[in-house]
């Protein structure tokens, strides 16, 4: 069981930056590829990021590269993601999910096996 809890949401004015934390338990923590999802009101849940599982393969999703990036601790057992250059457009909670290494990655949401919360990322313009 791995249990995942967000923190750093907040409101930010276009142009802006935050940096989300996602703090894990367990002690299993480097053997599950870590990813951020987000959702919009009325939209559905979209792929935002991930990083393996010692950190050395980053992914992310074409509306945000060169603007995030994401990072982890594995000493901490928590996961960073540095939003820089915010949009409006950003605006969405965000989730931070685990997904087991001994698969391939996946961006389907149903094959992430534990999720956060959310935090909610306000952009202003």
């Amino acid at each position: 069981q791995v249990q995942l809890v967000e923190s750093g949401g907040g409101l930010v004015q276009a142009g802006g930056s935050l940096r989300l934390s996602c703090a894990a338990s367990g002690r299993t923590f480097s053997s599950y590829r870590m990813g951020w999802f987000r959702q919009a009101p009325g939209k559905d849940r979209e792929f935002v990021a991930a990083i393996s599982g010692v950190g050395g393969t980053t992914y992310y999703a074409d509306p945000v590269k060169g603007r995030f990036t994401m990072s982890r601790d594995n000493t901490q057992n928590t996961m960073y993601l540095q939003m820089n250059s915010l949009k409006p457009e950003d605006t969405a909670v965000y989730y931070c999910a685990a997904q087991s290494t001994f698969r391939s990655i996946s961006y389907d949401r149903s094959t992430w096996n534990y999720w956060g919360q959310g935090t909610q990322v306000t952009v202003s313009s």
